[in-house]
């Protein structure tokens, strides 16, 4: 019986020791818990809303829509509780705004009231006068953040301006920023050269620039427009070129004389998103955790996008 129950001690015994070599194997085995990072590409956490306006300011009068973060989806809802940082965008040589509106509701789902001029929409525009409105939209913005009963009221961060645009809009945004000594940050998509120059311009400029571009762009290459432009920066900017992509790709369609790239507008889009909305988030001082999504080895090794910086 002794013997028996010496048996049955020293199989309890071994199982034990089994289980306990066994444990940490089995542990390691399996899969660390894995945090996902902010993506900037998908849509963000604020219901989008917008409203239609006539901007008045700086001796400026013209029509814009804004596009903001609300309380709820749809026109004219309240706006979402907070200061949001504030955004002008320019449209391209004869677009309608309407043609860059998934970009623009992207932003506000992110927390970025963005105004888009509907002015210098004709044939002869004024790159100069077209800087002046996107100004003009960040003075509104401004005033109307401290107007009493204001859809605005409260809910700008003046200290958190931005401009950006797409072909002709971006070289009126450089334009602009050159001007304006509230603009804090610049993003651009395939910008254009103006007149009066955005290369010079660009020379100008203090605050932290962006230029984005496609390298099947046909209407405002990267070689003639963005490197000069990006060259002509001393510093904190970078330059970013999607591989395959293409003027109108900006865009959520394209129209006569556009051209076309070897990625799809839907993959150029969403690399447009997460790449200028990590920038806009990170230099405008939102979300200070994007940093390796802007300057880090994830943006430097981005697939499909070939990424210069000046640090």
């Amino acid at each position: 019986m002794f013997r028996a129950l010496l048996r049955s001690l020293t199989a309890v015994l071994l199982t034990a020791a089994a289980t306990m070599t066994l444990s940490p194997a089995a542990h390691a085995s399996q899969p660390a818990v894995q945090v996902r990072a902010t993506d900037p590409s998908t849509t963000g956490s604020y219901p989008v809303a917008y409203t239609d306006v006539t901007v008045s300011a700086s001796g400026r009068s013209y029509s814009a829509r804004v596009w903001y973060p609300g309380t709820t989806a749809g026109a004219n809802a309240p706006v979402a509780a907070g200061a949001h940082p504030g955004l002008a965008f320019g449209h391209g040589f004869f677009q309608a705004i309407t043609q860059y509106e998934t970009l623009l509701k992207h932003y506000a789902s992110w927390g970025v009231i963005t105004v888009a001029p509907k002015s210098q929409g004709g044939l002869f525009p004024s790159h100069s006068a077209f800087a002046d409105d996107l100004n003009a939209a960040l003075t509104w913005l401004t005033s109307q953040s401290s107007t009493t009963g204001s859809r605005f009221a409260g809910a700008v961060n003046t200290s958190r301006l931005a401009v950006s645009g797409h072909s002709m809009g971006g070289g009126a945004a450089l334009l602009a920023a050159s001007r304006n000594p509230a603009v804090k940050s610049v993003s651009t998509l395939a910008a254009a050269e103006t007149n009066p120059s955005a290369v010079t311009a660009s020379g100008t400029l203090t605050m932290p620039v962006q230029y984005l571009g496609g390298s099947a762009d046909t209407i405002a290459g990267v070689a003639a427009n963005q490197q000069k432009i990006y060259d002509a920066k001393p510093s904190v900017t970078q330059l970013r070129v999607i591989t395959g992509g293409f003027h109108c790709g900006f865009e959520d369609s394209s129209g006569i004389g556009c051209d076309s790239g070897t990625i799809t507008r839907a993959a150029q889009q969403k690399l447009t998103y997460g790449i200028t909305t990590a920038w806009l988030l990170y230099t405008l001082g939102v979300d200070t955790t994007l940093y390796d999504q802007v300057w880090g080895s994830a943006a430097q090794n981005l697939d499909g996008v070939v990424y210069s910086a000046k640090p």
